[in-house]
């Protein structure tokens, strides 16, 4: 029997209620994290769908909009391509628009229902939030641009609006000032956590049925170790991070966030460097698991800009008063 799509997966994560997840800072972050890490440590690409139909309804509710129980699933599509802007024209005073224009990196296009996305009013440098129904026959995908083969099952497409009917959310600008923007990009780093554990796996299962005195004992031990310690700070780190964005749920969480997602993605990199120099080629070709998360988790780290992300973390952290490293 074929494999479930990650689309059809999804749909029965969000039927049997595993998609309603506790808001960030509300008290129970750290349990929506756990939840975000266990379903990518299963498939990055579900995870990638997941955690973007559990963020959207998150904002829907934090911006006045709750969806309540439904089996819709939605996707957030925020990236802006230079040059290349979804325009919004508002219907009156109704909360109604239209959508024209392409947006590109949409995530999970070809297999969700709705979508929250950035879109632009005219005249304002602000995006607006908007919320749309996927089926409407004004919208077309199109799928030649996503050549990837890690991430590749995430359904993505670059999604074309005509006059797209589309509910306006939160005023504009609110996407990025409301509390939760950072919280929802902290979440980034438990799905990052999640790969690296599944690619973690192979290395820990290895060590557990192995001889001390095999020959490569010693130097896969080594690698463990590494790994080990790598993992054990991350977990850390995001417990921490969790109980902080609980603790101070309207505070600015932006150095909070890039911390952990910079740390995460340094853990994935250190992972997939020890795990494959440890085991060699053959999980590669012969573990299915370890070969679909070192293709996948490489591709979903790239969501981190990298330097410019520790250059804005180090700008967040110098502008705070306290010193940002007691013990």
């Amino acid at each position: 029997m074929a494999a479930l799509s990650v689309a059809t997966q999804l749909r029965q994560l969000v039927g049997m209620g595993f998609a309603r997840l506790p808001r960030p800072g509300a008290g129970s972050t750290l349990q929506r994290w756990q939840a975000l890490s266990h379903v990518a440590q299963h498939s990055l690409s579900l995870a990638k769908l997941y955690e973007g139909h559990c963020d959207a309804l998150a904002i829907l509710l934090e911006l006045g909009h709750d969806r309540g129980e439904t089996n819709e699933t939605w996707a957030v599509w925020a990236a802006e391509v230079p040059g290349q802007r979804v325009q919004v024209l508002p219907q009156g005073d109704s909360g109604l628009a239209k959508l024209s224009g392409a947006k590109a990196w949409c995530s999970g296009a070809q297999g969700v229902s709705h979508a929250l996305l950035t879109a632009w009013l005219p005249g304002l440098d602000q995006s607006q939030l908007v919320a749309v129904e996927l089926g409407h026959a004004s919208i077309r995908m199109n799928t030649g641009a996503w050549q990837a083969v890690g991430m590749a099952d995430t359904l993505s497409a670059e999604v074309a609006f005509d006059a797209t009917p589309a509910t306006l959310v939160g005023a504009p600008g609110d996407y990025l000032r409301r509390p939760g923007f950072w919280h929802g990009g902290a979440g980034i780093a438990a799905c990052w956590y999640g790969g690296t554990l599944a690619v973690a796996d192979s290395l820990y299962r290895g060590m557990r049925g192995q001889s001390s005195e095999h020959p490569a004992f010693a130097y896969r031990a080594a690698a463990f170790g590494k790994v080990d310690r790598v993992l054990a700070g991350m977990a850390a780190l995001l417990r921490e991070s969790a109980a902080w964005i609980d603790a101070n749920p309207h505070a600015e969480a932006m150095a909070t966030a890039l911390r952990v997602r910079q740390a995460a993605e340094a853990a994935a990199h250190c992972v997939l460097e020890e795990a494959g120099r440890a085991l060699g080629a053959t999980p590669y070709c012969r573990d299915a698991a370890f070969a679909r998360a070192a293709a996948d988790l490489p591709v979903f780290i790239r969501q981190s800009h990298g330097y410019r992300d520790d250059a804005a973390l180090a700008s967040a952290v110098l502008a705070q008063e306290n010193y940002p490293w007691a013990l």
